[in-house]
């Protein structure tokens, strides 16, 4: 039924950008942003805002969003919304056109913005029947295009989507990742007055071990009353041990938690040994189960957006929280040394965990997000109050 939205017939007129899947669809468009062709795995997200946020999460490394909103650019774009410096998604799919924009913060056009990042744009889709397409049949390994002549080679880009080997088994995050250690200067953001500087007074030194991180995670530890060191994805246990940490933090990032584990676990063990407090958010929360003795696995269609229901088992106490996450802990493999602390209320899948007996634990979702808008700030000041 949701096929019926997607064209297989020839180019109409005036399309100047496409979305082809590996199963041969082709869906037609309008192309903004570069000019191009990017391959990736189509998702779709539920935000109503953000939509800047979301292309610079490195979490989105590898993914096409289609964004279920159908008024994405409205805002523009400006430099303190950014969320990294690297790369994100590698393209958007949106409703309708992008209009030039109407906010007192915008600095520029997304459009523009696009292009300038190598981001492509396809708008004019029905996003709501690719959305569905993609909850009933899983996310698709796609090709998304964009040529202001409208001149596509439709098999070879069915051939790159069907060459290219999808997420599953893929490490992105050494890719996403800072390549130096740092120690992070910013705190948070106030209207009027931008970003504030992060305080190097006698506070608890949290070693973030850097997987693709959002900035806006460093900022909350700040908040909460940490310093923070960030440290690349591949650090191994002697160097995070050498800045002298109260505290580690795992980051959010791209890609097969089960491949980045590879050399991330070994070192997450080794601090669990040591009893160093943890606190891991997505991908981090992932290889810390891992690291205990669970297992993930790849999702049907994700969970991506501002607006995800989580219960605290606790006290069965319900966070709306921001999602971004293919993979999943398997509530099914946790060992008797890991506590399950949060579900999903859309799936019942995992969403948080405690190892028990130490200081660790992690959430699958994103608290620095601001979803709720400040339901699972706790989370911070659970973790830097556990450092005192």
């Amino acid at each position: 039924m949701a096929d019926a939205a997607f064209s297989l017939a020839p180019k109409p007129e005036g399309a100047t950008g496409v979305l082809v899947l590996s199963d041969g669809h082709v869906i037609w468009g309008r192309g903004f942003g570069a000019v191009g062709n990017a391959v990736g795995e189509v998702c779709f997200n539920t935000s109503m805002t953000g939509y800047q946020e979301v292309m610079t999460d490195p979490s989105y490394a590898g993914q096409i969003v289609t964004f279920t909103f159908p008024h994405i650019g409205n805002v523009g774009v400006n430099d303190e919304d950014l969320e990294s410096k690297v790369d994100g998604a590698v393209g958007c799919v949106v409703r309708e056109d992008v209009t030039p924009s109407s906010n007192f913060r915008a600095e520029g056009e997304f459009g523009d913005w696009l292009a300038a990042k190598g981001k492509i744009g396809l708008a004019g889709v029905d996003t709501r029947a690719l959305t569905r397409r993609i909850r009933l049949s899983g996310a698709p390994n796609a090709v998304i295009a964009h040529d202001p002549k409208g001149e596509f080679d439709i098999p070879a880009l069915i051939k790159k989507a069907q060459e290219w080997p999808g997420l599953e088994g893929m490490d992105l995050a050494k890719i996403v990742s800072r390549e130096i250690q740092e120690g992070w200067e910013g705190s948070t953001w106030m209207l009027g007055q931008g970003y504030g500087r992060s305080p190097r007074d006698a506070r608890p030194h949290v070693v973030a071990m850097d997987f693709g991180a959002k900035d806006n995670i460093f900022r909350n530890l700040v908040k909460a009353g940490a310093r923070v060191t960030v440290v690349p994805a591949e650090a191994t246990l002697e160097q995070v041990l050498e800045l002298k940490p109260e505290g580690v933090f795992l980051s959010n990032g791209p890609g097969d938690p089960a491949a980045t584990g590879k050399y991330a676990v070994p070192v997450i063990q080794g601090l669990l040994e040591r009893d160093v407090p943890i606190f891991g958010i997505c991908l981090g929360h992932q290889m810390l189960a891992l690291a205990a003795g669970a297992k993930t696995s790849k999702m049907h269609q994700g969970h991506r957006g501002a607006n995800h229901p989580v219960k605290r088992l606790a006290d069965d106490v319900v966070e709306i929280t921001s999602m971004n996450h293919g993979f999943a802990v398997d509530n099914a493999t946790l060992p008797d040394t890991i506590e399950e602390t949060h579900v999903s209320l859309f799936d019942g899948s995992n969403c948080g965990i405690a190892i028990k007996g130490k200081k660790a634990f992690g959430v699958q979702y994103h608290p620095e997000a601001s979803p709720g808008p400040q339901d699972s700030f706790y989370l911070f000041e659970k973790f830097v109050g556990s450092l005192a």
